[in-house]
């Protein structure tokens, strides 16, 4: 099928119109890349949200030479998952699992900002294979879901990409154990991609967690620091230097992932 790519006003409406298609490649927005195969998703990727291979090594669920074995044989044909599975290191379902909850945590950012897409790559393809289609439908449905949710935690998009800082005298004791352990690695650094991958834990899990720890008082936006050696200040953790979607191509897990 040819596919006639025109750009809409919404990286959403685009994706819409590929579905209808029947599309086949990779759709670049601001925050993220949709992979399609004949009209569904296949998978996405963000730089705010950490990739498979991460996740699965630090949950234990992987060793990280059997990953770079399988990224090195098979990632040029874009067999990286299949090469998991049938080698063993990896049960097909937990990699369903991995795959699908990077999918939606990497689509609620790539959606998050929702401008015009940049282009599309007829027939390119995602060097993990296809492990599991989504319908386009559903990826936007349950990003709105996420976008919404959070938003009623705490109504700052920002405590979502920027470092982030604990405030004085905070500490975790007398915290649920999963806030306690996302507070805990707060350090005026670390965004939220850089803690869920901490913790290997799903992204989206991470920012509920922040968003509360926010509107509890206890995380805010870390300070701006100006660089080494210069009085101006640092670029806007939310500005133009933050949405280069290709700055940190592999990050991402599903629900049962969490408890890793």
């Amino acid at each position: 099928m040819t596919t006639t790519w025109a750009a809409h006003d919404t990286t959403a409406a685009s994706l819409g119109a590929l579905a209808a298609e029947g599309a086949t490649g990779a759709l670049s927005g601001e925050r993220g890349v949709f992979y399609l195969a004949a009209g569904r998703v296949v998978h996405v990727e963000s730089a705010y949200t950490p990739d498979v291979g991460a996740l699965l090594i630090r949950s234990g669920a992987l060793a990280e030479d059997g990953w770079w074995e399988a990224v090195e044989a098979d990632g040029a044909r874009h067999r990286v998952g299949r090469r998991l599975v049938d080698s063993g290191r990896l049960a097909a379902g937990a990699l369903e699992v991995c795959h699908l909850g990077a999918l939606f945590d990497a689509a609620y950012f790539a959606l998050a900002d929702d401008g015009r897409a940049h282009r599309f790559r007829p027939g390119a393809a995602h060097w993990l294979g296809t492990v599991r289609s989504v319908p386009v439908d559903t990826v936007v449905g349950e990003s709105r879901r996420r976008r919404d949710l959070l938003h009623r935690l705490w109504p700052d998009p920002r405590v979502d990409v920027a470092p982030l800082a604990r405030m004085p005298g905070t500490v975790t004791t007398g915290l649920p154990p999963r806030r306690g352990r996302v507070l805990a690695e707060v350090d005026g650094v670390r965004t939220s991609a850089d803690i869920a991958a901490a913790l290997a834990c799903r992204t989206y899990h991470t920012l509920v967690e922040l968003r509360r720890l926010a509107a509890d008082g206890l995380v805010t936006l870390a300070p701006r620091v100006p660089p080494q050696g210069s009085s101006k200040e640092a670029p806007d953790p939310c500005g133009a230097a933050w949405d280069d979607p290709d700055a940190a191509l592999l990050r991402r897990l599903r629900d049962a992932l969490e408890a890793l």
